[in-house]
């Protein structure tokens, strides 16, 4: 069986053991054994016999780097609206191609894969920040738990109770299809952007060293959009980037939802138009469950055992995003504040902040606990 990376370990999670998580983890592993087993031979990933160099993911790197100057140059001039949306379609590309570099591809070496989608032409994310959190993300026993889970949307409902009415009010419209569409990229961009502001100036060096590399490579993309391509940077930053950024939450609107059951927690969108351009990440619990297998192979591990997939996520299936859609597009899919994780204070916990522990999808800046311990 494929190698179980135990990141919550790394992570200093605390599960609960109960006798029912208990129950459900001995289930959960029996089912992802029985999904192993009944795959053919070359599928299985008992080790991980991968080409050295992914071609399909190389080319497309390429690709989309030469789509970016390709639309810049040539639609630009003439159309410039048809570029504008070209390049935001281009972004979302872009960091989905960051996701796969994240998980070692499409190298053995990390340094060349991160050479290869380095260049920030989505200009937010620094790769190494997005990285360092989504790999701490993959700790699936603590997907969802407001500060454990570095992408999670939902927040701590003392630290809800706290937030001031506005604020709440935008974050349940985030919590719409729609409203995450329009201003989910503004509210995680400036969440993120505020969260890793202040480790810095706690003196965090990994976040300095990240956000370093990061304007090295502003310092090459911001000439060639300004100067090079002709393109103003506060049009760039309001089209292509919010566009980009847009359209990758239409992914991560329902990728994951709180469960007893830790698999039950992360979806599968059957088909979609979109799929490509999320690397089928629209199979999201197939990704989680093997995490290191390029995005051209998932549909292929998808198809061979459906039913046995669509089974241990407990049915958090949906046939397309058109289906969420119709569903959530004015409605809240999840509360605010998580329904079961993180009710009250800790006390005692850990006073000190425990910083790689920010959301990054805005504004959950709050310390883990809220209190020192008593003396």
């Amino acid at each position: 069986m494929r190698k179980i990376y135990i990141l919550c370990a790394l992570s200093h999670c605390e599960p609960v053991i109960t006798p029912d998580t208990m129950l459900s983890g001995i289930a959960r592993f029996r089912l992802l054994g029985a999904v192993v087993e009944g795959m053919p031979e070359n599928k299985r990933g008992k080790r991980r016999k991968t080409q050295a160099i992914e071609w399909p993911t190389v080319f497309l790197v390429i690709a989309c780097y030469a789509a970016w100057v390709g639309a810049a140059v040539f639609l630009w001039p003439s159309y410039p609206v048809i570029a504008l949306i070209v390049l935001g379609v281009l972004l979302a590309m872009q960091s989905s191609l960051m996701h796969e570099a994240a998980h070692g591809h499409p190298t053995r070496r990390g340094w060349v894969n991160e050479v290869m989608v380095g260049l920030p032409v989505g200009l937010v994310y620094p790769f190494r920040r997005f990285k360092a959190l989504h790999l701490r993300h993959h700790a699936d026993e603590r997907l969802t738990d407001p500060f454990d889970d570095p992408e999670s949307y939902y927040k701590a409902l003392w630290h809800y109770h706290e937030l001031p009415r506005g604020l709440k009010w935008l974050l349940s419209v985030n919590n719409t299809m729609v409203g995450r569409f329009v201003i989910g990229p503004l509210l995680g961009t400036a969440g993120f952007l505020l969260t890793d502001a202040k480790l810095i100036a706690a003196g965090d060096k990994a976040v300095r060293k990240a956000w370093l590399l990061h304007a090295i490579g502003l310092a090459v993309a911001l000439p060639i959009i300004q100067f090079g391509f002709g393109i103003p940077l506060w049009l760039y930053i309001l089209v292509p980037v919010w566009l980009g950024q847009s359209l990758i939450s239409v992914r991560t609107f329902a990728e994951h939802q709180w469960s007893e059951r830790p698999d039950g927690r992360t979806i599968i969108i059957e088909r979609s138009p979109l799929a490509f351009l999320f690397l089928n990440n629209n199979l999201h619990l197939v990704h989680h469950k093997s995490p290191n297998v390029a995005w051209y192979k998932l549909p292929g591990l998808f198809r061979d055992r459906r039913e046995q997939w669509i089974a241990m996520n407990n049915g958090y299936v949906f046939p397309g995003y058109f289906a969420l859609l119709r569903e959530y597009a004015f409605k809240a899919k999840e509360p605010v504040a998580h329904p079961a994780l993180r009710r009250a204070p800790e006390p005692g916990r850990a006073f000190r902040p425990r910083v790689r522990a920010r959301t990054l999808s805005g504004l959950g800046t709050a310390p883990v606990p809220a209190e020192p311990p008593k003396e």
